[in-house]
């Protein structure tokens, strides 16, 4: 495993930009096109789908293979989990990146802030927490019904069935792989704070997220659940585009 994983996150970082443009390749809605900030956040969705799919399942792979991954957040790890922390990073740069150049960075700053690439970069230096890194990465199976949601959202399908079942499945992976993970991996670090290293580095990063994701499941539960008025049902357009598609 490499001692200083920069090289290997750039390398990364690389693949999910080289994937990015083959994506484009891709047939997207009509009414996607006619939109700038559709077709933009289209093309973004469409790579972090293709990111969730990978390392959701390569997360939980991890930890059915290796179990002592849950047990041993702070010091277990093994060459194909590290791996999969780089991976991750790199696409969390890629992301940044994609986002700050493109000039979105004003109305996406909630997702720049989540992706933790501090925490991340931390466990790669230092190959302390790479079993927590992998056991966060848990959320990335509710991103990818998440990302669905955006994407049926931006192609205006809310009133199809498949939009109608990603909501109930949402709200499923929501709870058990985006609160349940972050909750868990809160209790470890508070349970084990006096001996572990940077535990209040940790332990405040853990808590800025966990006020973010229950704002956030606030804002699905009242978006897809209890909304409000059906005006924004029927179209999305200049000034609202933006709000309508971050509920």
């Amino acid at each position: 495993m490499p001692i200083h994983p920069g090289p290997s996150v750039l390398v990364c970082s690389l693949i999910f930009r080289l994937a990015h443009q083959l994506l484009q390749r891709l047939p997207v809605p009509k009414v996607v096109k006619q939109d700038a900030f559709r077709s933009w956040k289209w093309k973004n969705l469409s790579v972090s789908m293709v990111h969730s799919v990978l390392t959701g399942t390569w997360a939980l792979t991890c930890v059915v293979v290796w179990p002592e991954t849950l047990s041993d957040i702070h010091s277990y790890h093994t060459p194909l989990s590290y791996l999969l922390v780089c991976v991750s990073t790199g696409y969390f740069v890629h992301d940044a990146t994609d986002i700050i150049l493109s000039g979105h960075a004003k109305g996406s700053w909630e997702f720049l802030l989540h992706h933790v690439i501090w925490c991340f970069l931390y466990a790669l230096y230092t190959q302390l927490y790479v079993a927590g890194a992998v056991i966060a990465l848990f959320v990335e199976v509710n991103s990818i019904t998440l990302h669905l949601r955006l994407m049926l959202k931006l192609a205006s399908a809310q009133s199809s069935t498949l939009y109608y079942i990603n909501k109930l499945t949402n709200l499923f992976t929501y709870v058990m792989f985006r609160l349940t993970t972050q909750f868990y991996l809160t209790w470890f670090i508070i349970h084990n704070y006096s001996w572990l290293d940077h535990g209040g580095y940790f332990l405040v990063s853990m808590m800025v997220m966990n006020i973010m994701i229950l704002i956030y499941f606030y804002r699905l539960l009242r978006a897809d659940f209890f909304p409000r008025s059906c005006a924004g049902q029927n179209g999305m357009h200049n000034n609202n585009t933006k709000k309508f598609i971050s509920d």
